[in-house]
């Protein structure tokens, strides 16, 4: 049960982003250009960063959410995405997210333990300055995202066919049409 009355029965942060709209729409965009526009890494690369944090963080929601998201993009779906979060370094993806899922790592513990080792380790496995940003950005922002979610205490379903319905629509519509109460 929450640790406040959202007035919805929305899971997760989209029950957050209802229950307060104004503060839900920016959060919305910045997900949206973080983890769906244009970009070199891939929207399953971007979404595998967030999974990876927010299993780091024990967000059950993120955690859950984001593994689905990032699997219905990537090769290999759920399979690689529970390596990845499990074992970055024999997990079946790119040398350079393999890089990027360490700097998102480090972040995850504390933004100074990002070294000039993680960035030169980035670059030589392809990743460019552009892609280094980004990866530093969604893991803070999903650290951020976690703690609100968590600290509100919001309802995480366990069926993971829910997940797999929210998929679909990140997926299809993108995260500014999860503000939408659902009908």
């Amino acid at each position: 049960m929450p640790h406040i009355d959202l007035g919805n029965d929305a899971p997760g942060v989209r029950g957050l982003m209802q229950y307060r709209p104004e503060t839900g729409r920016v959060l919305s965009e910045l997900a949206e250009i973080l983890l769906r526009d244009d970009n070199t890494l891939s929207r399953g690369e971007r979404e595998l960063i967030a999974s990876y944090v927010s299993s780091l963080n024990q967000c059950k929601f993120c955690s859950a959410s984001h593994k689905a998201f990032a699997a219905a993009q990537l090769p290999g779906g759920a399979e690689t995405v529970a390596h990845a979060c499990s074992d970055v370094d024999t997990a079946p993806v790119s040398d350079k997210v393999k890089a990027l899922l360490h700097i998102a790592g480090a972040v995850q513990r504390l933004g100074t333990e990002v070294t000039d080792d993680h960035v030169a380790a980035a670059r030589k496995a392809g990743a460019t300055d552009v892609e280094i940003h980004d990866t530093v950005l969604i893991a803070a922002a999903f650290c951020m995202f976690n703690r609100y979610v968590d600290g509100l205490a919001t309802y995480a379903p366990d069926d993971p066919a829910a997940y797999a319905q929210m998929a679909e629509q990140i997926v299809t519509d993108g995260y500014m049409a999860r503000l939408a109460p659902r009908g």
